[in-house]
């Protein structure tokens, strides 16, 4: 894979529009979850009483579906198998924490959620997710999917990748992904970089390098 521009180089991007509540109640939480309703382009993500309304941009939705891309294109390569849960809310009142990822999946556990919604009081979280936050976020985002046993997390600012794997409890920045062993963070940024000149080109040359890769793993 032949990089175009370093992400170093790309100006900083405005990603979301946010806004941000304190010290809210969880019933105050689910009213307004409740009162916007489903058939919105905002995401909210609750937790310990910061309620956090994001509306995505261009620069925003452009990575999260690419990363989904990148995402689907290893696993099909891989001869694995996936449940895409995109942005459900993932409640847990217990908790008091409540997220809308950009993305999560099961994968691991796909065989556990296979044919039916899942039930989070019963069933284990996403094995992956992944979150775009190119503009500051009040929410610790860490803490958060920590607490809800995500066991890796993908954090993507427009410029950087960072990958985490939950060890005892907490989160450990890792340099390769483990559900992906062979995917390094150089990766996803030379994939976006050529998906900024032609998506289809990036996906084609990808999806190529992968197969090389499964053939020597």
């Amino acid at each position: 894979m032949v990089s175009s521009v370093p992400l170093s180089t790309i100006p900083q991007p405005f990603g979301e529009k946010r806004v941000t509540f304190h010290h809210l109640n969880w019933q105050a939480y689910q009213q307004i979850l409740h009162a916007l309703g489903e058939n919105r382009a905002a995401r909210l993500t609750y937790n310990l009483g910061i309620l956090e309304i994001t509306m995505p941009l261009e620069d925003h939705e452009f990575a999260a579906r690419l990363i989904e891309l990148f995402i689907r294109i290893l696993v099909v390569e891989m001869g694995m198998k996936i449940k895409t849960m995109g942005s459900t809310t993932l409640e847990r009142e217990d908790l008091d924490r409540s997220p809308e990822p950009d993305n999560a999946y099961y994968i691991q556990n796909q065989h556990l959620v296979a044919g039916r919604n899942v039930d989070l009081q019963h069933d284990p979280p996403p094995d992956l997710v992944v979150e775009i936050d190119i503009t500051h976020t009040d929410i610790d985002k860490l803490q958060l999917y920590a607490t809800l046993g995500v066991s890796e997390f993908w954090r993507y600012n427009g410029r950087l990748w960072r990958i985490y794997q939950l060890q005892s409890g907490q989160y450990q920045e890792v340099e390769s992904s483990p559900t992906f062993p062979f995917i390094a963070k150089e990766n996803l940024s030379e994939f976006l970089n050529q998906a900024q000149q032609d998506e289809v080109e990036a996906e084609q040359m990808f999806r190529t390098w992968v197969k090389q890769q499964v053939q020597t793993f």
